[in-house]
């Protein structure tokens, strides 16, 4: 079912409500870093689906099957959304958002691949003073 395609009949609900585990997707305990997709409510609206899919298809252009694919459901976070979270073996955590498929290959080859953080794509999540 494509990305902003209507949900017709109980089939097409259930494809939506299938978990995407990519081929490409490395295990999460075996990989070297993890990338999480927001797919909670506002995050599918948003264009999540996009997201995950252009991810799914850079990482495995890359060859790069030591990369964990997942998603996560709301955060609280929705004028963010779509969200991504790139967490490192280290456990280092860097949440990009108001993202677009065209952003994800160089998310994926600066810091995925590269080591170097997208601050222009970071989602800035501080208070206002």
């Amino acid at each position: 079912m494509a990305d902003g395609a209507k949900i017709t009949n109980l089939a097409d609900l259930r494809k939506l409500k299938q978990p995407k585990k990519p081929e490409t997707s490395g295990e999460a305990q075996d990989a070297r870093m993890r990338v999480v997709v927001g797919l909670g409510t506002c995050g599918i609206a948003a264009g999540g689906r996009a997201i995950l899919e252009r991810v799914v298809e850079e990482l495995a252009k890359r060859g790069a099957a030591d990369v964990s694919v997942e998603t996560m459901g709301c955060i609280g976070l929705c004028p963010g959304e779509p969200l991504m979270e790139v967490i490192g073996a280290d456990g280092s955590r860097v949440t990009y958002g108001n993202l677009t498929p065209q952003d994800i290959p160089r998310i994926v080859d600066e810091h995925i691949l590269g080591g170097r953080v997208v601050a222009d794509k970071i989602l800035d999540t501080s208070c206002p003073s």
